[in-house]
């Protein structure tokens, strides 16, 4: 039998409003809120927790009385510059505080419960082969009756390697073998493995701005300091990437260049060449997430950044489980040598091996004719969603590039609306979408949105939008 615990405290004992001030303390400690920023408001982070409104506004009350944050009339809290650089040691357990880098502040906007989900930059299950691969899980279970009780090999199934290095020398024309390439468990893996083999704190590392914000936390776990490149529909600006790589000489460049999330934009092939003729003369490590590659809608995109590469600084991430089942976590890593063999011993130390279970469905699936026909229906259904998406997002004065494949929009607000404001009001009407704050390494673009138009179904986005553009131009009224 459960003992009852005191009303408003979590399972651990702590009080509810205690959560709430030990996470703002501990970013106003870590230099994550500098002095005079402004906090969230009361409203959102209440969402955020899952709390009452009064609970947080006891938490902020208790720390403008500690004179860590101030409050302006109708404006909201802020932080105070008599903060300090520490943050308290104020808990109700003796267990160590976690480290203050360690977020994700995309999942935490990810988890709140909404009607209308615009910030999961996810496929529709409904989209997704969910019968076939039920077929394929009894098929793969009479074909390795043992699966069960048996390890993956640590670099991954081996047959699985050798249909992905296939896939890859006739799809992108990258001569790998299977023994180029190592499977991880999702992309995000692979870029956390990779952080911790060359990233140590205070080391400059070069990443697009905007960009993925779960690897931009990633990167800051690690302690990185940012030096960030703009991404525009043309690509970068490759002068100012030579500049930084000559000047501060960054250990690895972050980058995203296929269908970009969060903008959806495509660095054009010349560019990509290029910057791997500069990576190699600057030896500066590219680390390419590539986890949209197939979700094209007119015309397949330029060759991966390996295709180019001749001295091996190119580390490839292919993910495929998104387009198929996301729940099955298949990457793809390819790398020359001198990065996968150190590579794999940091992957046997974090899981020893990625789920064979999930491996041998996907390869079976992924070797049918079935795949083929599944993305053939797919981009024409995420081509149609984003089209929905665009044509009731018109209404509202917003601007944006309309991408070529890929699952995102990237609005530019219009003069006069933050960000903030139409998340909190979005929120109270069940529609939710990602600040383009949390993609800025600089912490500056508080003025774009990321809007994803291919999680829901087509009447619900169709609604959502609708929802989000009258919220937007009363905004602004």
């Amino acid at each position: 039998m459960t003992a009852n615990r005191p009303l408003g405290t979590t399972h651990d004992g702590k009080r509810l409003y205690r959560r709430v001030y030990d996470d703002v303390a501990r970013r106003i400690g870590s230099g994550e809120w500098k002095p005079h920023d402004r906090l969230p408001s009361v409203r959102l982070l209440a969402a955020q927790f899952g709390m009452n409104r009064l609970t947080v506004m006891r938490a902020y009350r208790m720390l403008e009385e500690e004179g860590k944050i101030y409050a302006r009339e109708k404006s909201g809290y802020y932080v105070s510059p008599a903060s300090g650089g520490a943050a308290p040691a104020f808990s109700d357990s003796d267990f160590p505080a976690s480290p203050p880098f360690l977020r994700d502040s995309l999942t935490e906007i990810q988890r709140l419960p909404v009607d209308y989900q615009f910030s999961q930059a996810m496929i529709d299950p409904n989209l997704l082969p969910n019968l076939f691969l039920s077929e394929y899980v009894k098929k793969v279970f009479d074909i390795y009756p043992k699966l069960m009780g048996t390890y993956s090999d640590v670099q991954g199934d081996g047959e699985l390697r050798q249909a992905l290095a296939r896939y890859l020398a006739d799809n992108a024309k990258i001569p790998l073998e299977a023994s180029d390439l190592v499977i991880t468990t999702g992309a995000q893996q692979a870029i956390d493995l990779l952080a911790r083999l060359y990233v140590r704190p205070m080391d400059a590392i070069l990443v697009e701005r905007p960009t993925y914000s779960a690897a931009l936390d990633i990167f800051r776990q690690q302690g990185a300091r940012f030096l960030s490149v703009d991404i525009a529909p043309d690509g970068y600006d490759l002068n100012r990437v030579e500049e930084l790589m000559a000047l501060h000489k960054p250990r690895i460049f972050y980058l995203n260049p296929t269908f970009h999330n969060p903008t959806g934009h495509t660095v054009p092939a010349p560019q990509r060449k290029k910057l791997v003729e500069l990576a190699e003369r600057y030896r500066c490590l590219l680390i390419e997430d590539d986890s949209f590659h197939e979700m094209y809608f007119d015309a397949p995109p330029p060759p991966p950044f390996l295709a180019y590469d001749t001295g091996g600084w190119v580390v490839h991430l292919r993910s495929f489980s998104k387009y198929v089942s996301p729940g099955l976590r298949i990457c793809a890593v390819a790398g020359a040598p001198q990065v996968m063999k150190p590579f794999l011993t940091a992957k046997s130390l974090a899981d020893n091996g990625a789920p064979l279970v999930n491996q041998k469905i996907f390869l079976h699936y992924f070797e049918s004719e079935r795949v083929r026909r599944h993305l053939d229906k797919l981009r024409i259904a995420l081509q149609v969603r984003k089209e929905i998406m665009e044509e009731e997002l018109a209404a509202a004065p917003w601007t944006w590039v309309s991408p070529q494949g890929g699952l995102n929009l990237w609005l530019k607000l219009p003069s006069g609306l933050s960000a903030e404001a139409l998340l909190e009001a979005s929120l109270e009407r069940s529609v939710s979408f990602v600040p383009g704050l949390i993609c800025d390494p600089q912490r500056e673009r508080g003025s774009w949105i990321r809007v994803s138009y291919s999680f829901v179904g087509e009447e619900k986005l169709r609604e959502g939008a609708r929802r989000l553009a009258e919220l937007a131009n009363r905004l602004l009224e």
